[in-house]
């Protein structure tokens, strides 16, 4: 039996992740955001690993003089996992923006992983 699925949010994600993949030569950046920080990962669908990982609770973040909520803060996170991207050798990937509308604070993060070199 099929699992009902209520949540707007949750309905936008499915749809969205039936028709994105990540591949070693593509992974996918997902991201996920909660009221008080936001995260994202590089993660490869064929192996199921993750390849790189930022969010506003990680030690580097937390060096900056910004809190983990807003818009300023999600543009450190997409600096930060543009960085490590470019670290690994990965240029392009696929972004799936969790079901979120792409506004805001992922909005934000997107631009300024694509302003750090990465292709999306």
């Amino acid at each position: 039996m099929k699992k009902i699925v209520r949540d707007p949010r949750k309905k936008r994600r499915v749809r969205i992740r039936k028709k994105i993949r990540g591949v070693q030569e593509r992974p996918r950046m997902s991201v996920f955001r909660s009221n008080k920080h936001i995260y994202v990962q590089i993660v490869d669908d064929t192996s199921g690993r993750v390849l790189a990982c930022a969010s506003s609770l990680s030690d580097e973040f937390r060096g900056k003089a910004v809190q983990g909520t807003g818009i300023e803060g999600a543009k450190i996170v997409g600096a930060m996992i543009a960085e490590k991207a470019m670290a690994r050798d990965i240029g392009q990937v696929v972004f799936d923006r969790g079901g979120y509308l792409y506004h805001g604070r992922v909005k934000a993060l997107a631009e300024v992983a694509r302003e750090k070199g990465l292709k999306f």
